[in-house]
């Protein structure tokens, strides 16, 4: 699971050279609907229904039909849409889920929250995305789910993935916590292509809520009725528990202003796509083509993050900080070096590509409302940065 950082800073920018250029902007976003948002919020006040309930029934349906699914699970963040859809294929003590080392933490503590090991496999040097032919590879006995993650907005290599799920009957959850509205080369929606798929609300994604809140999805009746009990305490009818889950419910504030966002997701994703095409003409115009790396493209990217690429990585992003161009970087330490799982036994240099895309990787802004002034203020800044800096 891809995410941002915990905490969410946002500055308001005018947009002209020389002012700050956020990584995001909510301001931008939320103002234009200010009034149905607020209107929204009112709904829910009135109604004091301010867990599940309706509205959460019809934020389901809605993004359900949005996606192309049979049914759609609203949780209470992306990390527990992770942590349910394992539990609902049971994973536990001793199993091993193949995942990719190169994501936010959430896609490998879940699995180890439940007893179970995460064996990485490295990722694709282009797309960052997990390599098929290592999760054949990594296949044993003990292989309970395959979870790949669809990252910064680009869909993984789904046919062969769902080649193995179907040969060998293990699960495939994807992880589509930064990839709502994304699509692969069949045109097939990220969330609509494995047993189930797990998506995150946070305020920083694509479709944001103001709080956590996340989904999961399934076109498997059984499994959608199991992750409805799994997210009350395992409970059915209530105070009856069939089994011991956990409290994943969707708060009603949540999902009554998400469903006021959903319609303009798509609009939103055009904007994205539109500023990273920008950024690719105004970086070839300032012939910054061997001072950096543009992240490859496909029709059903949505640009959650657009992510560039340089040796020069950290020189870049203090450059780039005083002169207010806002950065991330997704993510300093991949997963199978972080300390919490050295007793997996893991070492650097096992997953060469996610260690470099580490060292490497700087999120840029993307947000669909930026201004073709802050963009070519931030190109400039890159290039003051990286080439002018280094002849001066």
């Amino acid at each position: 699971m891809s995410t941002a950082p915990t905490s969410l800073s946002v500055t308001h920018t005018v947009g002209h050279v020389g002012q700050t250029v956020p990584l995001l902007d909510l301001h931008a976003q939320h103002d234009p609907i200010r009034a149905e948002l607020i209107a929204a919020f009112s709904r829910v006040l009135d109604t004091q229904q301010f867990i599940m309930g309706p509205e959460v029934m019809s934020f389901e349906e809605e993004v359900a039909a949005f996606l192309g699914v049979g049914h759609a699970i609203g949780v209470s963040s992306g990390t527990d849409a992770l942590l349910a859809a394992l539990m609902a294929v049971g994973v536990g003590h001793g199993d091993e889920v193949i995942t990719t080392p190169y994501s936010f933490f959430a896609t490998a503590g879940v699995i180890a929250r439940l007893g179970a090991r995460p064996v990485f496999v490295d990722v694709d040097s282009d797309s960052c995305n997990i390599r098929s032919d290592l999760v054949q590879a990594a296949l044993t006995k003990r292989t309970r789910a395959i979870l790949p993650v669809h990252l910064f907005g680009r869909v993984a290599p789904m046919d062969e993935l769902l080649e193995i799920s179907q040969q060998t009957g293990i699960p495939l959850i994807e992880d589509a916590a930064q990839a709502i509205g994304a699509f692969d080369l069949q045109r097939r929606r990220a969330g609509s292509i494995g047993s189930m798929a797990c998506f995150s609300f946070f305020p920083s994604k694509n479709l944001g809520a103001f709080g956590d809140a996340g989904l999961v999805t399934t076109d498997d009746p059984a499994l959608a009725e199991r992750l409805r009990i799994l997210r009350v305490h395992g409970s059915k009818p209530k105070y009856y528990h069939r089994v011991v889950g956990g409290n994943f419910r969707m708060d009603s504030v949540q999902a009554a202003l998400l469903r006021v966002k959903l319609p303009l997701l798509s609009g939103w994703t055009l904007g994205r796509r539109r500023n990273a095409e920008r950024y690719r003409t105004m970086f070839a115009t300032a012939g910054l083509e061997n001072a950096i790396r543009l992240p490859a493209d496909e029709p059903g990217h949505i640009y959650n993050q657009f992510v560039i690429r340089t040796a020069r990585r950290d020189e870049l992003q203090t450059g780039l900080k005083k002169r207010g161009v806002t950065t991330e970087v997704y993510y300093p330490v991949p997963l199978h070096l972080q300390e919490c799982f050295s007793e997996i036994g893991y070492e650097t240099g096992e997953f060469p590509a996610a260690e470099a895309a580490a060292r490497e990787t700087l999120a840029l802004p993307i947000y669909p409302e930026l201004t073709e002034t802050q963009l070519s203020y931030v190109v400039d800044s890159v290039k003051t940065v990286l080439v002018e800096k280094r002849v001066g």
